[in-house]
């Protein structure tokens, strides 16, 4: 039954998401290079072969988007100073800032969506997609004043 309703209402959010972003010009990025982004500023260090393991990409598709944001000076990569024959990727400042302002948006719009949520289903949903980030992103960081306050009070 919950993975059942994962199934159903993922891709339900996800397009909505898409649409925000395209909708509202949220970045001049797509969504899979927003996506790119995000993952290189949160996973310092990645590789190519990382990134496109995380997007679901081939490595010649992931090497294109990479080239693209390369390109238009969102990325930027270096020699691996451990491995020399490894090259790490990360955003540029420039990158960052349209992370930082696409991101601010879209979390506008969705939390615009679930206002009409009281607040104790609201916390509700936060507890489920802190439960979920343990299970499939157990590496990104909780970004919730709530669970950060939860996490004091229970120590």
């Amino acid at each position: 039954m919950c993975a059942s309703e994962l199934l159903d209402v993922v891709p339900a959010i996800m397009r909505q998401i898409r649409q925000h972003m395209r909708a509202a010009s949220v970045a001049e990025l797509s969504v899979p290079q927003f996506r790119t982004l995000r993952f290189l500023d949160c996973r310092r260090g990645c590789s190519l072969s990382d990134l496109a393991e995380h997007i679901g990409l081939s490595l010649p598709s992931a090497s294109k988007l990479v080239q693209l944001l390369l390109t238009r000076g969102y990325v930027h990569r270096e020699i691996d100073p451990i491995d020399r024959r490894r090259t790490i990727l990360a955003p540029t400042p420039k990158g960052k800032r349209v992370i930082k302002i696409a991101r601010q948006a879209t979390q506008e719009f969705l939390a615009e969506q679930l206002s009409e949520l009281s607040e104790d289903r609201r916390n509700e949903v936060i507890a489920a997609m802190q439960t979920l980030r343990k299970v499939f992103s157990p590496e990104l960081p909780i970004h919730s004043l709530r669970h950060k306050r939860v996490m004091e009070t229970a120590v």
